[in-house]
């Protein structure tokens, strides 16, 4: 029997309801149409106003802080599931959690892990990310998971900044790979930041492995969060002789006093994707959307098509 491929439907949560309409454009499709209602203590119902029996849906919500994003996700998958769809793919730019990827001290959670069996055991038959904070976390699942990459969306952009004297930087040991990766598309050189933490999001120390005298150097990441990070490094690498900084980071989480450290550093832009809304509160972003990466390769997993070249770094 030939394998009928039906209509693909896609709905956002709440959050990325601006992203999930560039996505469902990309698509060649119409957003789905869902109704949430809300109770006077914050409970909130999901409602899909539209058949959706039979058919694979794509759900488009980034699961970032504050908690209701990722419970508004577990509930629409769970909705779908209970309307009869045929599959559900959960499709998370930023995979809120992750962080919590192992266990740094005794008795904390892995919270990366709770939130794939949560989307599990919600119904989710596949899902689709983006720039993971640990590659290890796709292991967590035992669905499919396409992890895809935001360097096809940084690449081409950096490359038509024609910076002489480029160097790949990573703000920390964890980044390495990342960096190299780029550098090695850009043939560029590397250096990487030391960092050590008195506590989460506060840094007692940080050192330069490398020379950055006379170069442009671009900070590669997967999240900006409260910036402490970039900015330090970037006041860092301007004090050893750089000509320029800039920094790329897949996920604007932008929280606490980020926006207000990103006007009193060094750094020269800050490029990221709409994998979460970005506040336009500082003229050194640059906003670089993934509605496309996402519509693409959305397509070509409904219609069985491979993917594999999204995986390149």
């Amino acid at each position: 029997m030939p394998i009928v491929i039906t209509e693909a439907k896609i709905f956002a949560c709440t959050q990325s309801k601006v992203l999930g309409e560039k996505i469902a454009k990309a698509f060649g499709a119409e957003l789905g149409n869902v109704i949430t209602s809300t109770y006077s203590d914050g409970e909130f119902q999901p409602s899909y106003e539209e058949s959706i029996r039979g058919t694979r849906i794509f759900i488009i919500g980034s699961t970032n802080p504050g908690p209701e994003n990722l419970m508004e996700m577990l509930l629409m998958i769970d909705a779908a599931k209970r309307a009869s769809a045929r599959h559900i793919t959960a499709v998370l730019p930023y995979f809120g959690w992750a962080r919590q990827d192992r266990k740094d001290k005794p008795r904390v959670p892995i919270a990366a892990k709770l939130v794939a069996k949560m989307l599990e055991a919600a119904g989710a038959t596949r899902i689709i990310t983006m720039d993971l904070h640990a590659d290890q976390i796709q292991g967590f699942f035992e669905k499919p998971v396409d992890h895809l990459f935001a360097s096809t969306i940084f690449l081409p952009y950096l490359k038509s900044l024609n910076l002489p004297n480029l160097t790949i930087a990573s703000p920390d040991m964890g980044g390495s790979k990342r960096a190299y990766a780029y550098s090695k598309a850009l043939e560029s050189d590397v250096v990487i930041c030391y960092k050590q933490r008195a506590k989460a999001n506060v840094i007692s120390h940080m050192e330069l492995i490398g020379d950055v005298t006379g170069k442009n150097v671009v900070l590669v990441d997967d999240m900006v969060d409260t910036a402490g990070t970039l900015t330090k490094a970037a006041d860092l690498m301007m004090e050893r002789g750089a000509l320029s900084v800039r920094a790329i980071c897949t996920h604007p989480l932008l929280s606490g006093d980020a926006y207000e450290r990103l006007e009193k550093s060094k750094l020269e832009e800050l490029i990221v994707t709409d994998s979460i809304p970005v506040k336009p509160l500082s003229n050194k972003i640059r906003v670089l959307s993934c509605a496309d990466l996402f519509a693409n390769v959305m397509e070509k997993v409904h219609n069985n098509k491979s993917i594999s070249s999204k995986f390149i770094m």
